[in-house]
Parts: structure tokens; sequence; C-alpha cells
């Protein structure tokens, strides 16, 4: 049973994500080089935020429940901030790099366009984003033990599996809105994207209450979901093509670069 819990999980959280690896940027090492890079930016903020936490923890009254619960609060609130921070220093760097590969190259045009570096790199803040939220939880269902005995939740590991999923194409998502609105210099759009951001990440606090926290969660993943297809360059007409196979040119499939 545990090895069932184990691997069900594991592909609820990670499953899209693989999928999308492996059909979209698998076969482009371009596109795996900027992926690992924006793993390595999370990476980075998260490891800023952390040391920023220890020392404040460290400093604080141990003894007093509400200052290290306002202290949990600030360094979800940090670690959010310093996420977004490095986004938008990311896609500077990138904008750079991708100057210099337009310099080197004999082509025309860029040799991959910013949209979509927008979701490569928002995939590789997602792989490592759900990689550090689920990996201990996945750890502790291979056992020994039983989950909701003493009365807890019976539904702890699938709700986490389901939060990844969700965190991870929230990053995706959030990547392509972010780039865009960095590209057509609609501030408000970047604002919109960290809000959501820090509402999702407040959202957790709702836990053990799983409803009060999946729900809202996947409503902002529809949203920004509708709103990264838009950010693309997609409309109804050619993602009826897409579903009707008619268009082989579909967004990511034969994108032209800008």
């Amino acid at each position: 049973m545990t090895a069932a819990v184990f691997f069900g999980c594991t592909f609820i959280a990670f499953g899209p994500a693989i999928a999308l690896f492996l059909f979209t940027i698998a076969k482009e090492p371009l596109r795996v080089i900027f992926l690992i890079a924006g793993a390595f930016f999370w990476l980075v903020s998260l490891l800023l935020s952390s040391l920023v936490w220890f020392i404040s923890v460290q400093i604080s009254n141990k003894e007093s429940a509400a200052q290290q619960k306002g202290l949990l609060i600030f360094g979800v609130v940090l670690s959010v901030l310093l996420q977004e921070t490095f986004r938008f220093g990311y896609y500077k760097l990138l904008k750079k790099a991708n100057e210099g590969l337009l310099t080197l190259s004999q082509e025309e045009t860029m040799p991959i366009s910013i949209r979509q570096l927008a979701y490569v790199s928002g995939l590789g803040f997602g792989f490592m984003s759900g990689a550090f939220s689920v990996v201990n939880i996945l750890a502790d269902s291979v056992g020994p033990g039983t989950i909701g005995i003493h009365g807890d939740s019976q539904h702890y590991f699938l709700s986490s599996a389901f939060m990844t999923m969700a965190i991870i194409l929230l990053h995706m998502f959030w990547g392509v809105v972010f780039f865009d609105a960095c590209e057509k210099q609609r501030w408000w759009a970047v604002a919109a994207v960290v809000v959501s951001h820090l509402i999702v990440s407040c959202l957790t606090f709702q836990n053990p209450e799983y409803v009060a926290s999946l729900v809202p969660t996947y409503v902002i993943l529809f949203v920004m979901a509708v709103w990264a297809f838009y950010s693309a360059g997609g409309s109804l007409r050619n993602l009826k093509l897409c579903l009707t196979c008619k268009d082989k040119d579909f967004l990511l499939a034969n994108h032209r670069p800008r």
C-alpha cells in the first residue's frame, strides 16, 4: 500500500510537468539548458530566504508561539518576493543571453523566442519548487506508519500531491505572464503575478483544511492558465485547430521567434 501511495502521489505531482518536459523541451538542448538555469535561480532564491529566516528564528524568542508564527508568515512572504525578484533577474539575463546568441547565430532571428524562454524558465522554477515542496512528504509515504490512524486527515499525501502539481503548473503560467508583462511593460500584470503567488502560498496556512486551500488554488490556476494562453499568442481559433489536430504550428511546436 505504501508503494502505491508513493508512486501515485509522485505521478500526480510531477506527471503533467514531466510530460511537458518530454514532449516540448527534452529534444531541444538549448531549452534544457535554460530550464536547468531557471531551476538554479529558484534554488538560489530559496537559499537566501532560508538564510534570512534561520537568522530571524535564532535571534527571536523561541518560547513565544505568536512570534514564531509571525516569523513563519514572514518567511513565506519573503520567499515569494525573492522568487519573483529572481524571476525578473532571470528575465533580464535571458534577454542579454538571447541578444548574444543572435549575434553569434548566422540566422536573422533569435534561436529561441522570449515566449519559449518564459515557458521553459517557468517550468524550471516549477520543477525545483515542486521537488522541495513534496520530496520529504513522499519519503514519509513509503512508511512505516499509517496516515490518519490518530484521527488526522487521511488525504494528507493526496492533497499534498495535488497542491504540488498546481504549484508547478502555476510557476509555468506565472513565467509566461511575467515575461510577457515585462516585454510590454505592463507592471500591473507583474504585480498581479506577485500577488497571486502570495495568495497561493498563504492559502497553505489553511491546512489541514485542504478544501480551503486546494479549491482557491485551482481557481487561480485556471485563471492564470487562460491568461498565460492569451499572453503566449493563443486564441479560440487556434485552440480549436489544435484540439482537432489541424494546426501543426500550435504554440511551441514550430513557434517562430520574435
